[in-house]
């Protein structure tokens, strides 16, 4: 679910720096750095990207279709300069063999882009709405299951990023 996750984001960076580089973004594309967040007291992991982001539509086509990739859109767009790792379908989804519940915090890097959250817990029923949110990028929130608080130790979540996510 790591894996997957962090391919997501590298994903979204990756395609916010080409982007940049064929002139459709405005200003500097900033810090991309991929932070991995674990809140012991709310039972959360976070990850984090400052890549391109998604709009409310774009929510509605790739978070609630799984079988959708918003990656293979991107490749088939740009598949002279892209290389693309993940697919923001499937995978995505393994976050609920660990959480209960997954939200999903994103501004899309387009000029005047709205915030948008989105909330699953893992059944066909989800909520979408505005959110606060001062950068471009997405926060995907897990709200670890009571089986999974192993995924709360830093140590667990180094080893992972280690073994599987070193790229």
């Amino acid at each position: 679910f790591l894996r997957e996750l962090v391919s997501t984001a590298v994903d979204a960076t990756s395609q916010l720096k080409t982007l940049a580089r064929k002139g459709e973004v405005s200003g500097e594309i900033g810090d991309t750095t991929i932070d991995i967040m674990i809140d012991k007291d709310a039972k959360t992991l976070t990850i984090r990207d400052r890549g391109i982001g998604m709009t409310e539509e774009e929510v509605k086509k790739y978070l609630n279709q799984v079988a959708l990739s918003s990656a293979q859109d991107f490749v088939d767009k740009y598949k002279d300069e892209a290389s693309i790792i993940g697919h923001f379908g499937l995978g995505f989804y393994s976050a609920f063999m660990v959480a209960d519940k997954v939200e999903v915090v994103t501004k899309s890097y387009q000029d005047d882009s709205t915030a948008v959250r989105w909330i699953c817990e893992g059944d066909p029923s989800y909520e979408i709405g505005e959110a606060e949110r001062d950068f471009h990028g997405t926060d995907v929130i897990l709200h670890i299951s009571e089986d999974s608080e192993q995924y709360l130790e830093e140590g667990e979540i180094s080893g992972l990023l280690n073994k599987y996510a070193r790229f």
